[in-house]
């Protein structure tokens, strides 16, 4: 069913297709990624109950309108993030496929190496990969002082021991 009469019967079905597709998109962006799930709070924020619906920004002072545009700032900033990292995921998962599959660390029931990887076994990839690419010899030095700043001692990734 459509609300557009002008449209083939076949041409919907194939919109109608591209909905689970733009669906799974959004699902291994929120998953994987955690691309949409974003809390920005603003500490002078006036509290609002469920239902309440808008806070009326013309009727606040110039600093709240200011301190509500830079949070939804960061929030574009977050989710436009999230879809680049999720893009190079999918370039990466396309482009180098037996790379991928030869740095996942893991199992899966079904995993095809023969086939490109998911979103969530690049991912994976590459975090398996993070001890061996900050071991290389040819790393930035300002990159090295950035990650030794920056490293949590209580986390080993040497031990190339993972969780099942």
């Amino acid at each position: 069913m459509a609300t557009d009469l002008t449209l083939a019967p076949l041409e919907i079905l194939q919109l109608y297709g591209y909905r689970f597709r733009i669906e799974l998109g959004f699902r291994q962006a929120v998953h994987v990624l955690g691309a949409y799930p974003y809390h920005f709070w603003m500490w002078g924020m006036k509290p609002l109950r469920r239902g309440d619906g808008n806070q009326h920004l013309h009727r606040t002072s110039d600093s709240y309108r200011a301190a509500a545009l830079r949070k939804m700032r960061a929030f574009h900033l977050h989710v436009q993030l999230g879809c680049i990292a999720q893009g190079l995921l999918q370039h990466l998962a396309i482009n180098q496929t037996a790379e991928v599959w030869r740095t996942f660390r893991s199992w899966l029931r079904t995993m095809n190496p023969a086939l490109p990887p998911s979103e969530l076994v690049t991912a994976n990839a590459l975090r398996a990969a993070i001890p061996g690419f900050i071991a290389s010899p040819g790393l930035d030095p300002n990159l090295k002082l950035i990650l030794d700043q920056y490293r949590r001692p209580d986390i080993h990734l040497d031990s190339g021991k993972m969780a099942a």
